[in-house]
């Protein structure tokens, strides 16, 4: 039973010290005295489990964000696209929710055979011929990629554009302080990665966003020909959204796809669980991390699905292996295969389409606003900065007050990325979906117009 036993005085005393802390109230000393319960929750004694649930869902009632429905204009990683009613059905499926590793392939052909074709539509995707079974977010699928390179080049030399989400690029440092990766980031100057800046010697791997954080299009062929030339290899971070309309990180000659899954049927749920998606050049088939799931034929000739390509390593000798990742996000990878069943090529098409037109509108008109310009000159595909002539945060605070979440503010997400855009103390990223109509984006024009004065 001591397992299930709270933490002793003599625990959390320890714990106190270990944070240089002296009471249990310093740890929510963060959190705003208003929104603090100073004297705990006003509940009678001995409240049934209704009335319980009752008090509950008026105080939810209260909650500013729940009772304006805030319109949805931020961005930076985590998306507020449609979820189609059938792939909240199918996703939720017992046979789906409930599904255990595959191990035993002879139980599991459903789940199988689920996971291939998720594979086989990642592959399309990325426009690369292999994909696994998916990784825990985009964050640490390129971890991944970055041991795949030091596995293939023996270097630990990292070259990564600082159009790299921030928090991608924190986790990379977080990860190379135990694996030794030297990882070398490049600046960007008005949304443009400063390539030439850079000495490629000894690089084992390249690293660029498509597109970057900034909402900006690069031209990727500059990344790929450096790869090339110093025998690296060639990671594109990658909107799986763009692939609609833009050119494939396979068309760019990427030998790794790296991208965050989120925007195909996980709602927004406060940064998790996301998915990571991972393909790769079949020269790399044998480093691939984590899980594959193959075709082949069972004893009666019949088509059957299991895991294959499995180096012993990832499972038994630890310390020889370039990835330690045995596990995958199944519930999420399927949601994801089967949003993307359903679009379809076309109507993955016509979701980045409105995505970008309405984009663009939005931007156009902002630009009509006095003091509002843009952060960069660049071409964008559903994001793009703003610079605006109050501060970011501000702005951010009065739209919100009228029913707009109006995007991200660039210094808060990356303070120093990009030196040419002030900091970004005065920068917005600002987000168009799918999901928003002309009538919200005007919406949020004249929100902003309100807003910046």
């Amino acid at each position: 039973m001591a397992d299930y036993l709270p933490h002793t005085k003599d625990e959390v005393g320890s714990m106190l010290d270990f944070l240089g802390m002296t009471s249990l109230e310093q740890l929510f000393d963060h959190i705003p005295a208003a929104v603090r319960l100073s004297t705990g929750l006003d509940l009678a004694p001995g409240q049934s489990e209704p009335d319980v649930a009752d008090y509950f869902a008026r105080l939810t009632r209260a909650n500013r964000a729940q009772s304006s429905s805030l319109t949805c204009f931020a961005g930076a990683g985590a998306y507020d696209h449609e979820v189609p009613a059938v792939v909240k059905m199918l996703g939720s499926r017992s046979e789906f929710v409930t599904a255990y590793t595959p191990y035993q392939p002879e139980v599991a052909q459903g789940v199988l055979q689920a996971i291939f074709e998720y594979q086989t539509l990642l592959s399309r995707l990325s426009g690369l011929p292999i994909a696994n079974a998916s990784l825990y977010d985009g964050a640490t699928a390129l971890v991944e990629a970055l041991n795949m390179a030091s596995g293939a080049t023996g270097r630990q030399k990292m070259i990564v554009s600082s159009g790299v989400h921030p928090h991608w690029r924190a986790v990379v440092r977080t990860f190379a302080a135990g694996t030794g990766h030297d990882i070398v980031e490049v600046p960007l100057v008005e949304g443009r990665t400063q390539w030439q800046d850079v000495d490629f010697t000894d690089a084992a791997a390249i690293v660029a966003s498509y597109p970057n954080y900034l909402g900006v299009l690069e031209d990727l062929g500059v990344a790929k020909g450096l790869a090339v030339a110093n025998d690296a290899l060639f990671v594109v971070a990658a909107d799986p959204v763009a692939a609609g309309v833009l050119r494939t990180a396979g068309e760019w000659g990427a030998d790794v796809f790296v991208a965050e899954g989120q925007p195909f049927g996980t709602p927004l749920a406060f940064g998790g669980p996301y998915l990571g998606l991972f393909a790769c050049s079949t020269d790399q088939v044998r480093r691939l991390p984590g899980r594959i799931v193959g075709e082949t034929v069972d004893s009666n000739d019949r088509r059957a699905f299991v895991t294959t390509l499995r180096a012993r390593e990832q499972d038994i000798r630890r310390e020889k292996a370039t990835s330690n990742v045995c596990t995958n996000q199944t519930l999420m990878a399927v949601t994801a295969a089967i949003q993307l069943g359903w679009l379809g090529t076309q109507g993955l098409r016509e979701v980045a389409t409105r995505c970008t037109q309405g984009a663009h509108y939005l931007f156009d008109e902002a630009l009509k606003i006095d003091g509002v310009t843009a952060a960069t000159q660049a071409p964008f595909f559903r994001e793009f900065a703003l610079r605006v002539p109050r501060s970011a945060k501000d702005v951010l605070s009065s739209m919100c007050d009228d029913g707009v979440l109006g995007g991200l503010s660039v210094a808060e997400l990356c303070a120093g990325a990009d030196p040419s855009i002030d900091e970004g103390e005065h920068v917005l990223l600002v987000t168009v979906t799918e999901r928003r109509t002309k009538e919200q984006i005007d919406h949020y024009v004249d929100t902003l117009r309100k807003a910046v004065r």
